[in-house]
């Protein structure tokens, strides 16, 4: 980004936060960042907060929540531009939020939309390769990542209600680039998961599975037993690092519980769609190395009890975003699934058969062949159909990487409606008249 862009971005934010009355000094505000399972996060730790007895508002790539509001995020951004997210925040102020949950992206970061937003609490969930082009190779991201936690000192300690409110970092000790987030300076620290770190002195969270399965998962910490009802083994770690952030604000152990439970759901999130097929549906947002691993082995063990294949319509966003991890990714799905079926997401100014074609060339050198377990059908609607076509009792067909985005972007700044959870009805629903 040149500099004028940099100037540009900065003054908007800046000119927002005082046009709205510097909204973030009247809540708590909770940043979470990392890789994968930000979304899902977001939403764990507002039902945790909520059922400490608190208004919460909310802002994700999923969801936007004001109090009692609920909206979808048809943005396709995760952290708004041009003054919106202080904008909301200002309504968060007046509808009486205590909190404000703010999934922060590296993007968001780079164009100072975290600015103004007066962190309290600082949550790294993991770290990827997802973005590395647009900022200059790993070691850049993550130090981008690094200025959530660096701001926490950079505003004085809030005073709400009579109380001083103390600066918290939540890390995932089981991603190996918690140290570097937890050297920044905070009054209090939270590894969850199962960490090995010695370097730091922290508050632990530590979490033993029971169960995990269709259904959802059970597991302990530290005596207290919490049932998930969402599906994925992987989602125990977000709800850990609900959990610490819950810790951090004295929410009472049994209102977590309470909270964690009460969720059924996260929309275009290992989401299942039941249209009476024998088979399995999924809508994930997986698109990058982490999320494709930790959807697909969640998958096989759901199709293991009746030898069923895992079918997996993958796809990666054109327009220069993220091209080195192309041929990864459909190595991973090559590598974890049955059948791979590779199709657009959105090409923007890219041409769609060449991104195809480096996420076939992944599954190839996973064994896949062509027409015989690898399909190129560029037409999403095509793709997906394809996948459902293959699919008999017992499978899984895993729609990936766009979960709950509201349109395809294609060249020339035109946008196709979209929703991979309809389009993923209507196919089946023609399938089962043709049978």
């Amino acid at each position: 980004m040149n500099f004028f862009k940099k100037i540009s971005h900065f003054l908007l934010a800046w000119f927002a936060y005082w046009r709205y009355g510097r909204p973030a000094r009247k809540l708590i505000v909770i940043g979470v960042t990392g890789t994968k399972g930000k979304s899902t996060t977001c939403r764990f730790i507002a039902s945790v907060l909520e059922a400490g007895g608190y208004k919460v508002g909310l802002m994700s790539t999923v969801e936007f929540q004001i109090g009692d509001q609920y909206l979808p995020n048809n943005q396709k951004m995760t952290m708004l531009g041009r003054g919106q997210i202080q904008k909301m925040m200002r309504k968060m102020n007046d509808a009486g939020c205590r909190f404000a949950i703010i999934e922060t992206s590296s993007e968001g970061i780079l164009q100072y939309r975290h600015y103004g937003l007066d962190y309290d609490v600082a949550v790294f969930t993991n770290l990827g390769t997802e973005h590395i082009e647009r900022h200059g190779g790993f070691e850049k991201l993550k130090k981008d990542k690094g200025k959530l936690f660096a701001s926490l000192f950079s505003k004085s300690k809030k005073i709400i209600d009579g109380h001083i409110i103390p600066k918290a970092i939540v890390a995932n000790g089981e991603d190996s680039h918690a140290d570097y987030y937890l050297n920044f300076p905070a009054d209090e620290k939270y590894v969850y998961g199962a960490s090995h770190l010695l370097t730091h002195r922290v508050s632990r969270i530590p979490g033993e599975i029971i169960s995990s399965d269709e259904t959802g998962s059970k597991f302990v910490v530290q005596g207290n037993e919490y049932v998930l009802n969402v599906v994925g083994e992987f989602n125990i770690s977000n709800a850990l690092a609900a959990i610490a952030v819950g810790r951090s604000q004295s929410i009472p152990e049994s209102r977590m519980v309470a909270g964690l439970a009460k969720i059924t759901s996260i929309p275009g999130r290992m989401e299942f769609i039941d249209a009476g097929q024998p088979f399995k549906v999924v809508v994930d947002y997986a698109h990058e190395s982490l999320s494709f691993t930790a959807l697909f082995k969640t998958l096989r063990k759901i199709t293991a009890k009746n030898n069923g294949k895992i079918i997996a319509v993958i796809g990666s966003d054109g327009g220069g975003r993220d091209v080195e991890k192309r041929g990864e990714m459909g190595k991973i799905a090559g590598t974890l699934t049955d059948i791979v079926i590779v199709t657009d997401v959105n090409s923007y100014d890219e041409d769609p058969k060449v991104i195809a074609e480096m996420l076939a060339k992944g599954a190839r050198l996973a064994g896949k062949k062509d027409n015989v377990d690898l399909f190129i059908e560029v037409d999403r609607r095509q793709g997906i159909a394809k996948a459902i076509s293959l699919a008999g009792p017992g499978d899984a067909v895993a729609i990936t990487a766009k979960g709950t985005e509201p349109y395809i972007a294609i060249a020339g700044g035109k946008k196709i409606p979209w929703d991979d959870r309809k389009v993923a009805r209507e196919v089946i629903e023609k399938k089962s008249k043709a049978n």
